[in-house]
């Protein structure tokens, strides 16, 4: 990997960037997202598709599940540019490619990756050598969680207009997180302008999943219990959707994984499904 591995991505960041990429390497077509632009990014050694966490067949679920969510963000933020909302912010940004692969969409928007300092430093560098570059319409927002800034007040001064109706997501970061800052980041969404979308995932309870899911569910808990980001919270839909509600959330509306495998899966002639275990929770405001 080049550059300095101290601001490297974390791994999950990079595990979801790889998982992208060999859907469109071991997945015969139709596939479901095109985006190899974070294995560029990345630049993994020659073996890296021989990893135990790229195991083309052991990981085929949990790989399909990665790209349904994120073509399902990706036909919410069109939708929501069509009917003329102009800022589309990323919490949790990690290897996010949108702007890259996206340019008709960019060319409309105003779009905010906050992310951490070192990790998105890595990238801006990355994407200024790969000739990608920043473009006009992508604002990257460092801000330190560890010392409890504020992403908020980062964003505002990155030019985020809060007056204007946005697009907000967070996708694979709620479970990291302990049920106050949840909480607090529901708030914060409460607070948006009217017109404005929230989406956001979230682990189910072990014994609401599949039964052929649930192995694979406990090895991701120790794999990122050992790597140091250990799974903190799981909720269940209903538990969301109170927790939306008491902050502020109103319109709320559960999506559940096993929609997007019907919606973007459905026809495969090959059996690949997406695993259960993540949901999604929309908000209006």
């Amino acid at each position: 990997m080049p550059a300095d591995a101290a601001e490297a991505p974390e791994i999950t960041a990079e595990r979801v960037a790889l998982w992208r990429a060999m859907h469109l390497q071991v997945d015969p077509p139709p596939h479901v997202l095109a985006d190899e632009i974070g294995l560029q990014l990345l630049a993994p050694h020659d073996g890296w598709r021989s990893r135990p966490d790229m195991d083309p067949q052991a990981t085929s679920t949990f790989r399909a599940a990665i790209v349904a969510r994120a073509r399902f963000i990706e036909d919410l933020v069109a939708g929501q540019v069509d009917q003329g909302v102009a800022q589309y912010v990323i919490l949790g940004a990690g290897l996010d490619t949108f702007a890259q692969r996206r340019p008709e969409l960019i060319a409309r928007l105003q779009v905010f990756e906050v992310d951490q300092p070192g990790p998105q430093a890595w990238k801006r560098r990355r994407l200024l050598e790969l000739g990608y570059g920043i473009p006009d319409g992508l604002h990257l927002v460092p801000v330190d969680f560890e010392a409890s800034e504020n992403w908020w007040d980062q964003l505002r001064a990155a030019g985020f207009d809060p007056h204007r109706p946005a697009v907000v997501v967070s996708t694979g970061v709620s479970h990291y997180l302990t049920e106050a800052a949840t909480t607090a980041t529901l708030r914060q969404i409460a607070g948006l302008a009217p017109g404005s979308t929230f989406a956001m995932t979230f682990l189910l309870p072990s014994e609401l999943l599949d039964d052929a899911d649930r192995p694979g569910l406990r090895t991701s808990e120790e794999g990122a219990k050992s790597s140091g980001t250990p799974f903190i919270s799981f909720y269940t839909p209903a538990e969301m959707t109170a927790l939306a509600r008491a902050a502020g959330l109103t319109e709320t509306r559960h999506v559940a994984g096993a929609s997007l495998a019907d919606r973007y899966f459905s026809g495969r002639t090959d059996g690949l499904r997406p695993s259960s275990g993540e949901d999604l929770l929309l908000a209006t405001l």
